[in-house]
C-alpha cells in the first residue's frame, strides 16, 4: 500500500491568521479570492501556476528535487502574486513546516489499521522538505515502513522509477500494490508499472472524512 502526502494523507489548510497582516505592495489587504489563489499556488501538485521567466520556470520544474530551488521558486511565485518579500518568506516558512499540515480525519485509522493487518505501507511525496515529523506528531510514523521523498530519492512522480523503487523496498510486486493519491497526473503514474491506483479528492479535511477508508476498501476489513 502506497500513499501520497499532500491532499491525500495531510492537507495544508488555509489559516486566516496567515493573512491577517498580508497586504500588497500598495498596502491593500488581500481579499478572500486573492487569499484562496495564493493557497492554490502554494499547494498545486502539478502544472504551471504562475507566469515565470525561464530561470524560475526551470526551478519550478525541478523544485521537488532541491530544497534551495524549492524556496527560490515558491517565494518568487508568492511575489508574482503580489505578496511583498518579507511576507512571502513568512508564508513560505509555513508551507514547509510539518506542524502546519492537518491530517485527514481517517489518516491515523487507515495507517494504523493497515499496519496492524500486516500490510506494508509506503509514502511517496514530491516534496523538498522532511514530512516525517508530521507523521510523528500524529503518532503514526511507526506504521509507515518506507518514506520516499523526491528530494532525497532524486526522482519525482510520475516517473515510474519512484513507484518501482517503493514496491521493491516494501517487498511487493507492483501488481500487488495500491497507490492512493490526489493527482491523476502525478500519482496515476503508478499504473505504468502495474500498480492499482485510487484517486481521492483533495478537499478540505472537514469535508472529506472517509476518503482514505473508502479508497483502501477491503484491506481494512
Amino acid at each position: 500500500m502506497i500513499f501520497d502526502f499532500s491532499g491525500t494523507l495531510f492537507r495544508l489548510e488555509e489559516n486566516p491568521s496567515w493573512y491577517s497582516d498580508l497586504t500588497d505592495s500598495d498596502g491593500t489587504p488581500f481579499d478572500l479570492s486573492a487569499q484562496a489563489e495564493i493557497m492554490r499556488r502554494m499547494t498545486a501538485p502539478t502544472g504551471r501556476i504562475a507566469e515565470l521567466g525561464d530561470e524560475f520556470q526551470e526551478a519550478w520544474d525541478k523544485r521537488d528535487l532541491d530544497p534551495e530551488l524549492h524556496r527560490k521558486v515558491y517565494v518568487e511565485v508568492l511575489r508574482s502574486s503580489g505578496v511583498p518579500d518579507e511576507q512571502a518568506q513568512a508564508l513560505y516558512a509555513r508551507l514547509i513546516d510539518p506542524d502546519q499540515w492537518t491530517p485527514y480525519p481517517d489518516a491515523a485509522e487507515v495507517l494504523s489499521g493497515l499496519s496492524g493487518r500486516g500490510v506494508k505501507v509506503g509514502v511517496i511525496s514530491n516534496i523538498a522538505f522532511d514530512i516525517r515529523p508530521a507523521f510523528e506528531r500524529l503518532g503514526v510514523a511507526q506504521h509507515v515502513d518506507e518514506f520516499l521523498l523526491s528530494y532525497l530519492e532524486e526522482v519525482i512522480k510520475p516517473d515510474p522509477k519512484i513507484f518501482q523503487r517503493a514496491c521493491e523496498r516494501l517487498g511487493v510486486a507492483p501488481e500487488e500494490a495500491l497507490m492512493v493519491g490526489d493527482s491523476e497526473e502525478a500519482d496515476g503514474g503508478a499504473a505504468g508499472v502495474g500498480c492499482e491506483v485510487a484517486i481521492v479528492d483533495p478537499a478540505p479535511t472537514s469535508e472529506r472524512t472517509t476518503g482514505l477508508i473508502d479508497a483502501v476498501g477491503d484491506l481494512l476489513r
